[in-house]
């Protein structure tokens, strides 16, 4: 579906939108990927949350100091994929708001953008000017920056010695000139002032790097300043750039809330994760009575009343605790390739809003069993552990010929990378008192180290036009398809408690299944001894649930 056909069908609030907050249960996995927008470490560090199905990748840009920080990669590359034109479709991100990720993205880049302008000033009053010395300069540091690549404690040394050399060597420029006059006088301020602007702008990224990592912490800590994006919001009708992101948000949302997924092979359902059990439950249908028919029914009819019977899951004899309130939804499961680049969602009078509507959903229920075609599955999904665990059980219902199959399924999509969950810390160096040198101590280094400080002056100028930023730079490209929450969903059976949780809502949720199913072939006359036997024997088989691969076919 098409970005303008989509805004036309479900962007039916005029004015301005006031962002809300992550809903009830999901902030901690909602904050912890958007305080990758505010963090200024090494952009190579995301590749560290690539799972085996799902990678990000670096690209490299020409000049090493253009490359950017995780927290500039990031934001750029959420923003343009989330919210630019002509996108291609999203996969949901369960567990987590991604309109909150994005809008902390928005407000990551324009506290940069506030910064950049004043930087972009220092390098037009301390470099623009002085251009002959702002070049030697920079060319020294991105030599150095070349040679300190390597690990080599010898090549750090050689940077070093190389920026003490060349310090040196500017010294005796400005005691000697070969020249008097005006251009001696220019000689010396082109190798002065672009020492100056860089004492300068070290105070501009100081403050703009404490301000950062207070808001990366206070997201992790689970308060901190909410994103501030007043240009999504539109003042007057011909402010069209505010309305196209305002747009853009609120089509971001509606997608979010699609009731159709994407079955990957053994990706499992994106964004649900894995299939990591099944149980099925497919008997003969058989008239109750000799002699007598079965009263017709269709799968829609035993769905429905599995729908209303999950409602009351929350209900118990004993007053316990027990489940929380699940989300419970018809979803329509459309399958694509392994490898699959990209999904395509479907369109057409049946769709309203990314929504496929009701009356489609029950043909579909009961109509596409067998062969090629989307399937309806029932889904009750729990969100738990702030949004860091995400249970899903699905129900399908089929009929062929004479037998009736019920199957219920479970998937799991496990917390966040530990890469997202980690806050700031300062950096510290261990050296030798000065006095008594048989003793160390350590100090805190400074938040922005002179390297950095160069390399946000000499990109600011830039991040005016971000295209030629990414060329000089680098860029992050993102998994494909692209969902916020399952591109870095780490496996949920390494913590103990939350494979108990999954592993736990398995029993109950068949049982009730299988309770309200039989009743339903009771109420028209099908022979339910059958059922009730093949039910009880997945009951003792659901008794001591393992999680395994069920969406790999060893075959």
């Amino acid at each position: 579906m098409g970005a303008g056909v989509a805004n036309d069908v479900f962007d039916f609030r005029p004015g301005a939108q006031v962002p809300l907050a992550g809903a009830p249960g999901q902030t901690v996995a909602t904050h912890a990927l958007a305080s990758a927008a505010y963090r200024d470490s090494d952009v190579e560090k995301i590749l560290d949350a690539n799972s085996d199905w799902h990678k990000s990748k670096v690209n490299p840009g020409k000049l090493a100091l253009f490359k950017p920080n995780l927290g500039e990669a990031f934001s750029r590359a959420v923003q343009v994929r989330m919210l630019g034109g002509g996108r291609s479709p999203l996969i949901q991100s369960f567990g987590t708001e991604p309109q909150v990720v994005v809008e902390h993205c928005l407000a990551a880049n324009r506290i940069r953008r506030h910064r950049d302008s004043w930087l972009s000033a220092v390098m037009a009053l301390c470099g623009l000017i002085f251009l002959p010395g702002l070049v030697a300069w920079l060319l020294v540091f991105q030599v150095r920056r070349m040679i300190d690549k390597s690990s080599d404690r010898r090549s750090s040394l050689l940077a070093t010695a190389l920026l003490l050399a060349f310090g040196v060597l500017a010294a005796i420029f400005l005691l000697k000139l070969p020249f008097n006059g005006f251009w001696g006088w220019y000689g010396r301020l082109s190798i002065v002032a672009p020492v100056v602007g860089w004492y300068w702008a070290r105070r501009i990224c100081e403050r703009t790097a404490q301000d950062l990592r207070d808001r990366w912490s206070g997201l992790l800590s689970g308060g901190g300043v909410g994103p501030k994006i007043p240009e999504a919001v539109p003042t007057h009708p011909n402010e069209t750039a505010a309305e196209q992101l305002r747009q853009s948000l609120a089509r971001l949302s509606a997608e979010q809330q699609s009731n159709t997924v994407f079955y990957a092979g053994p990706k499992g359902i994106l964004g649900m994760g894995t299939r990591w059990g099944s149980w099925q439950l497919a008997e003969e249908l058989v008239p109750r009575d000799p002699g007598t028919e079965i009263h017709p029914f269709r799968s829609w009819d035993v769905i429905r009343a599995i729908h209303d019977q999950l409602g009351l899951l929350t209900r118990g004899p004993l007053h316990t605790g027990g489940f929380p309130t699940p989300s419970i939804k018809h979803w329509i499961v459309t399958p694509i390739g392994e490898n699959a680049g990209g999904v395509s969602r479907p369109s057409g009078s049946d769709v309203e809003a990314f929504q496929i509507k009701p009356h489609e959903v029950q043909r579909i229920c009961n109509e596409q069993q067998f062969s090629s075609g989307d399937r309806h599955y029932l889904g009750v999904q729990f969100t738990l552990w702030d949004g860091q665990l995400v249970i899903t059980m699905l129900i399908t219902v089929t009929v062929l010929h004479e037998t009736l199959r019920i199957e219920v399924t479970g998937h799991a999509l496990g917390p966040v990378h530990s890469l997202f969950t980690s806050g700031p810390s300062p950096e510290t160096k261990t050296i030798a008192k000065p006095i008594r040198f048989w003793e160390t101590k350590k100090i805190t280094l400074p938040i922005v180290k002179p390297d950095e400080v160069v390399r946000l002056a000499v990109r600011a100028p830039f991040t005016y036009y971000p295209p030629l930023l990414d060329f000089l730079g680098g860029s992050l490209s993102l998994p494909e398809p692209f969902g916020l929450r399952h591109a870095w969903a780490d496996k949920p059976w390494r913590h103990r408690f939350m494979a108990d949780d999954a592993l736990r809502t398995a029993t109950p949720v068949l049982r009730v299944v299988h309770n309200a199913a039989i009743k339903v072939l009771d109420d028209h006359g099908v022979d339910t001894d059958k059922f009730g036997s093949r039910s009880g024997a997945l009951s003792l088989q659901i008794q001591d649930p393992s999680p395994g691969k069920a969406d790999v076919y060893d075959a």
